[in-house]
């Protein structure tokens, strides 16, 4: 990194979060995708394929230095919410 400055810095940040964020709506579009397949609660919540997902995750962080705790955190909130989305619409088909 050459001149470093607190606004450059805010700047990469920024882009990054800009990037997450965009994942983060790709990843929803995959999840509503794969909601088509489910026939059952059951099948929504997937219990087995979140603790697996999960157990994964915090595997990448400790890989990379990061605080395993906070990245299964912020998955499972952002997995409960997918669930919860998708829950609701499983029902309103039923």
């Amino acid at each position: 990194m050459t001149d470093i400055t607190i606004e450059g810095i805010r700047k990469k940040i920024d882009h990054i979060d800009q990037q997450i964020v965009t994942l983060i709506g790709e990843r929803a579009g995959y999840v509503q995708a794969a909601a088509k397949f489910k026939t059952s609660a059951p099948d929504v919540r997937a219990a087995e394929r979140v603790r697996a997902m999960l157990g994964q995750r915090r595997a990448w962080a400790e890989e990379r230095g990061l605080d395993p705790d906070r990245i299964e955190k912020l998955y499972q909130d952002m997995v409960n919410h997918f669930i919860q989305q998708e829950m609701a619409h499983w029902q309103q088909e039923q």
